[in-house]
């Protein structure tokens, strides 16, 4: 676990670097360049969920092999630290908690100042949804939305993959993730192609999700949000979710902050409603934006606590 620490820290001072040479940018590539060979508009149904599966066996193969192959180069380092230290900067790839802290906190920064077009350009970056027209809740919402689902697939779930079986799994995961990202949509071209892929990170973000509802209870507690609160909209709310882990971050994350999260969304100007989660106790307002940063990297701190007791517990 001194790695996954490190690789915390590693995050918090330079956080995501941008580049081209980004192990995720790269495994987006690959993405990109695997399903140019294998997508074909003309195949069958079957033989789309067929090629999009292999697809994802192939990136996974080729992700996992990378990553272990990159740690045993690293063994050829002549310091006693150096495989630790590659072992924790490639985990650090894997999460984004500085990442996803910096743009809630720029969108906040934008509201609190009245820049309402800069702060709707800003949540389009991290949201899939029209932002055009969003009032100040609307954006406060979409952000709080996204720093809440993103602490299970941008932290959590990479990390306990980690714990489960070192980098290369969290690389797995992190590869597994994008493919999602990138293929997983229901629509035309990606309802029957891009069906394992979106399986495949349900499959995958199911204890983890369910992780982090559990640590946003606590974090709850130990930052003076409503702790009872939280664990009774994850209770009642997180199934209602249209992705059978999505709810477990927000609805608890709703519930401890005492707003009420989903609604009326638009995609590409079709408006879609996806239910209600929490009580609107309070009106969604930019503060919320800071208190759900506060409860991500909480969250994040104790798994790494709970974590590190249990391994040496286990005597690892």
């Amino acid at each position: 676990m001194n790695i996954a620490i490190l690789a915390f820290v590693i995050d918090t001072i330079i956080g995501d670097p941008h580049s081209k040479y980004h192990p995720v940018v790269l495994i987006g590539r690959l993405i990109s360049f695997l399903e140019r060979i294998y997508y074909n508009k003309e195949d069958s149904d079957n033989k789309k969920f067929f090629c999009g599966a292999i697809l994802v066996l192939l990136v996974l193969f080729v992700t996992y092999d990378v990553a272990a192959g990159i740690i045993q180069l690293a063994y050829f380092i002549p310091w006693d630290w150096g495989v630790e230290f590659v072992e924790a900067l490639l985990l650090a790839f894997t999460i984004s908690p500085k990442s996803l802290a910096k743009a809630g906190r720029g969108i906040y920064a934008l509201l609190i100042t009245g820049e309402i077009d800069k702060a709707r350009k800003a949540v389009g970056w991290i949201v899939g949804r029209d932002t055009d027209k969003l009032d100040e809740a609307e954006i406060a919402r979409a952000t709080v939305e996204t720093i809440a689902e993103n602490t299970v697939d941008g932290i959590i779930a990479p990390l306990f993959f980690f714990v489960l079986g070192g980098v290369p799994l969290a690389f797995l995961y992190r590869a597994a993730n994008t493919m999602d990202s990138m293929l997983g949509y229901k629509n035309e071209k990606y309802l029957y192609f891009g069906r394992a892929a979106a399986k495949l990170d349900d499959v995958l973000n199911y204890i983890p999700a369910r992780i982090t509802g559990l640590l946003f209870v606590i974090a709850a507690s130990l930052l003076g949000f409503d702790a009872k609160n939280a664990l009774q909209m994850m209770r009642r709310d997180a199934d209602k979710h249209p992705s059978p882990n999505g709810g477990y971050a927000e609805a608890t994350m709703a519930g401890a902050l005492h707003i009420r999260l989903g609604g009326i969304n638009s995609y590409f100007g079709k408006k879609t409603f996806r239910a209600y989660m929490g009580e609107a106790i309070e009106a969604t307002a930019p503060k919320h934006i800071m208190e759900a940063i506060r409860m991500m990297y909480t969250a994040t701190v104790l798994f790494l606590i709970f974590a590190y007791a249990l391994l040496t517990c286990m005597g690892y």
